[in-house]
């Protein structure tokens, strides 16, 4: 005679047994807590940067009148403390409108993901520049690969980094080909880097330069310093082979960036330390069109006026 299988009946805990309904919808309700600025510390390596510019000022504003409307999101360290996932620019509001305390809701997750959390929430930002998509991509790809570490011996590296970026790029709404090119711009010095963020350089030749040694890239650099251009891909694209013929050097670099471009137009260069050393020391590299423009505005003003004088 066979046995009869029996259903395993479940008994409620003694907390169901002793709380109401209300009680017990209400334990599921995320906590948010007034966390005092001095306990959150900063995600490590952070790739999106917080500014002082107008935006964070109309930020503090509106936290001076309105308070922190959505919470940020930290998890809580081994040593007590608290680690910010998302929230930095309120934080830093926070901090200038002369708040204390952040509100926050309190997660429980490891390293990896955190990491992911904080990349997905910060892209939810307006603007997101090339170098902050750049590092984003390159800690959230690699948490992704720790995660799915196998253990078996069908699995090997290259497979899983594949797979990885595949599931990152379908994330995002991006390729690929376009996570792993965005992701090689961590390779770039950051004068090169910033001036990918300004707009001076295209995205295709700076991914080219990233594949060029770092010392080199000071030279191309300089190069562009110097001579007031930027490659073209198709530039980027010789230097990095002549690079990796070893013939890259000062002189080709000039050689190549100053070859006369498709549809370039008329343009006047300043060699040497002449011009050079006129420039504010603090002026960045995108802003010295204007501020020779300016000059010579006023200088034109000037001769206008002794012009007149003159007629007199």
């Amino acid at each position: 005679m066979a046995k009869e299988k029996r259903e395993e009946i479940q008994f409620p805990s003694l907390d169901e047994l002793f709380s109401s309904q209300e009680e017990r919808e209400d334990a599921k309700l995320k906590r948010i807590y007034e966390i005092p600025l001095t306990e959150i510390d900063p995600f490590p390596d952070h790739p999106f940067k917080v500014r002082d510019d107008e935006d964070m000022m109309n930020l503090v504003e509106s936290v001076r009148i309105n308070g922190i409307i959505t919470p940020a999101t930290v998890r809580k360290k081994e040593d007590g403390r608290y680690e910010l996932l998302s929230g930095h620019r309120r934080k830093r509001a926070c901090e200038l409108a002369g708040l204390p305390t952040l509100r926050c809701d309190i997660v429980e997750m490891d390293r990896d993901e955190a990491t992911v959390f904080m990349v997905e929430s910060n892209f939810q930002r307006t603007t997101i520049l090339p170098s902050e998509k750049a590092f984003a991509y390159k800690m959230r790809l690699e948490a992704m690969n720790r995660q799915g570490k196998r253990t078996d011996l069908t699995s090997t590296p290259l497979v899983s980094k594949f797979r990885s970026s595949e599931e990152l790029g379908k994330g995002t709404g991006e390729s690929r080909e376009q996570v792993r090119r965005y992701i090689r711009l961590t390779e770039l010095i950051p004068e090169l880097l910033e001036m990918v963020d300004e707009g001076n350089i295209a995205f295709r030749p700076a991914v080219e330069l990233s594949y060029i040694p770092k010392e080199i890239q000071e030279d191309i650099f300089n190069c562009i310093d110097m001579e007031q251009c930027t490659p073209t891909h198709s530039q980027a694209i010789r230097m990095r082979k002549m690079a990796a013929e070893s013939k890259l050097t000062p002189e080709s670099i000039e050689a190549v960036m100053l070859e006369e471009k498709p549809n370039q137009k008329e343009r006047i260069v300043f060699r040497g330390d002449r011009i050079a050393k006129l420039f504010p020391r603090d002026l960045p590299l995108s802003k010295r069109e204007d501020f020779v423009a300016a000059a010579m505005e006023h200088y034109n003003r000037f001769l206008q006026r002794k012009a007149r004088d003159q007629e007199r």
